[in-house]
């Protein structure tokens, strides 16, 4: 038996065609190899020399993302990138012939690359910041032979393609991934999710949802806060409020990014007081507020101009030791200055610096605003200089505080130096500058220089706003020129600029100064055609006009008249008896007293208290006192069997 397989092995090796190899201690048979088949006779190999020569062509090899370094690394976090994902990456440049370029490369080194390497180059920062290349690339990795994208893949590409927005690519991607019929996973649906979200898309947000409940996945924590913040983003707050109620409901109960997110929905939806019971209801649940939690209601109710809360939630954050951001600062400070809190908010201000926390632009500004408008420009100016001198430059608006509280302070020369130095440095001047500038001058009586400004503005390219106009009319109406201002009202319609009710209440109250009744009539009829709502002082304007040419009972009319238009001005009616009682004019005075009472409009108790003070304040002392111990208004006289109440126009009859 062994003599018959020695020979048969003997006889299968192939026979040297010449004698060993010179030296070879044991037989080595020479082999010469056959001719070798060129593939690619054009192509440069030099940098992968062993797919040169080959009797038959190899199949493509699937290159994978990261290097087999499977007998070194055991810990996934340490594996590196292989090289071939850096020379794909070279190839992805956005250029017209980028897919023939990475045809051309993966013909040349005979690979392929699978879901896992694509949707990790999609994942890399290049290509997050480039969403045409990630959508060619994509599209590109389809069309290899064998190859059908993983569900990875698909979300991906969603979420490099949300960065940029782009919606209808981002509907054709999702609906190709619909068509693929792939199951949806836990850590898809998070993606895909939040991508939605962010884009406001509900409908493909829903859909995930249901794929979710149809394939048995348990929303997490983070399902839940994306789909919420989804939601509230599209403004489905009512959506987002049941999702809510599931959460509070079930295994996994709201956080603080929860109540947050319901927070921010009832805020952008104008349901601050909805938003504060929120607020109220995370220290039941002893769910501790974050930063993010105050300053979004702190936010809201600024923007209401509810400053009180505003300071209020300041405080428990101060309280509770939280960070405060610059931003709540700001809010707080701008809120007290708006209120005229001037010394509150420079009190936050220290606090802040104390804190460490730096000042900006605005917190100065929102300040040296409040102090001039207080009448306190020394503070404002010194609060200018510390500005500077911390290092802040400040801007256009800055300076049309300053130059606007120097005017109202009657400091013009000042707010005339500030404003040269603005034109010759590289501060914008704006219509903010010009209004104030036009309508200081124009209270000093300077009207030709307040006309040369105003003038000045189409030569510097500002725009003329209602302001602008307002402050001339007011200043040329005021000095007696109604005509020019007239003028000037009807070049601010043809120049298409708002008529506001301040404009038409300056030129009511200044053809009234010049007895032309009717005219200032017929702007008070223009602007009710307009739609313009009268304000107390357009009503004031008018009635004391009225009351002053003798016809005090079309102004009570006109008050009338506004009535079931919804403007009941509660002081009307002592504007008009104080005007004529100044005036001299008690018998009329009186008249209005008692229409006043008969119409129902005032208790008798108000009106004479109203006429009382009046007399008083015009130095009719006399009457004032007979009308004070007297029944006049409130008292009665009894004539057989009719009570009737003791008139006010018997004060002077008497």
């Amino acid at each position: 038996m062994r003599k018959t397989l020695t020979k048969s092995l003997s006889t299968s090796i192939p026979r040297p065609s010449r004698p060993y190899a010179h030296g070879s201690r044991y037989p080595f048979p020479v082999y010469t190899p056959p001719k070798p088949t060129i593939l690619y006779p054009n192509a440069n190999f030099s940098s992968n020399p062993r797919w040169v020569f080959t009797n038959s062509v190899p199949l493509p090899e699937w290159v994978q993302p990261f290097s087999d370094v499977s007998d070194l690394i055991t810990d996934p976090k340490n594996l590196h990138p292989s090289p071939w994902v850096h020379q794909i990456l070279n190839l992805l440049d956005n250029s017209p012939n980028m897919e023939q370029n990475l045809d051309s490369y993966c013909l040349k080194f005979l690979i392929k690359l699978p879901p896992s390497f694509v949707a990790f180059v999609l994942r890399l920062d290049p290509l997050h910041r480039e969403s045409d290349v990630a959508f060619r690339f994509f599209h590109w990795a389809g069309k290899q032979k064998g190859y059908a994208h993983s569900i990875e893949c698909y979300v991906v590409l969603i979420e490099v393609l949300s960065v940029s927005g782009d919606l209808d690519r981002i509907r054709g991607v999702f609906g190709g991934f619909k068509d693929t019929g792939l199951l949806m996973n836990v850590s898809a649906a998070n993606l895909l999710i939040r991508s939605f979200g962010g884009l406001g898309m509900v409908e493909e947000l829903l859909w995930v949802w249901r794929q979710m409940k149809e394939n048995g996945i348990e929303p997490s924590l983070y399902t839940y806060n994306f789909l919420m913040n989804g939601l509230v983003n599209s403004m489905f707050i009512e959506s987002a409020e049941r999702v809510f109620e599931v959460m509070e409901g079930g295994k996994v109960g709201p956080d603080v990014v929860t109540y947050n997110t319901m927070i921010k929905g009832y805020c952008k939806s104008g349901k601050t007081q909805k938003a504060i019971e929120k607020f109220r209801e995370m220290e039941v649940r002893n769910v501790e507020p974050d930063k993010i939690t105050y300053l979004t209601l702190m936010q809201a109710c600024y923007s209401e101009g509810d400053y009180d809360s505003c300071l209020s939630l300041y405080q428990d954050m101060e309280e509770k030791e939280l960070e405060i951001p610059p931003h709540a600062y700001s809010l707080v400070i701008g809120g007290l200055c708006k209120d005229g809190k001037s010394l509150e908010g420079y009190f936050v201000y220290e606090n802040m610096i104390r804190r460490g926390c730096k000042a900006n632009v605005a917190i100065f500004t929102s300040l040296i605003d409040s102090y001039a408008k207080c009448g306190n420009m020394e503070e404002a100016l010194r609060l200018f200089k510390r500005m500077k001198s911390d290092g802040f430059e400040p801007d256009e608006v800055t300076y049309g505080v300053i130059v606007n509280g120097l005017c109202k302070s009657g400091r013009l020369e000042e707010a005339m130096e500030y404003f040269e130095f603005c034109k010759g440095s590289n501060v914008a001047i704006n219509a903010v500058f010009y209004s104030s500038l036009i309508d200081g001058l124009g209270k000093s009586g300077r009207v030709d220089e307040a006309e040369k400004l105003f003038e000045e503005m189409v030569e510097k390219g500002c725009t003329r706003d209602s302001y602008c106009y307002n402050a001339l009319i007011d200043a040329l109406a005021k000095s007696g020129k109604i005509d020019e201002a007239l003028a000037l009202f009807k070049r601010m319609e043809d120049e298409g600029c708002d008529q506001t009710v301040y404009t038409y209440t300056i030129l009511i109250s200044g053809l009234f100064n010049e007895h032309r009744n009717e005219e200032a009539l017929k702007l008070w009829d223009m602007m009710i055609d307009k739609g313009i709502t009268p304000t107390a002082a357009s009503v004031r304007a008018l009635s004391i006009g009225l009351c002053l040419s003798g016809k005090v009972a079309r102004a009570c009319k006109i008050i009338d008249e506004l009535a079931p238009m919804g403007i009941i001005l509660e002081t009307a009616s002592e504007d008009m008896i104080n005007v004529l009682c100044k005036a001299g004019r008690i018998e009329q005075a009186c008249k209005l007293a008692d229409g006043i009472v008969d119409r129902g409009r005032e208790i008798p108790g108000r009106v004479r208290t109203i006429l009382i003070n009046a007399l008083r304040k015009a130095g009719n002392a006399d009457l004032a006192m007979k009308l004070m111990h007297s029944k006049i208004g409130i008292g009665y006289d009894r004539m057989g069997s009719i009570k009737r109440r003791v008139k006010f126009r018997i004060l002077v009859d008497s």
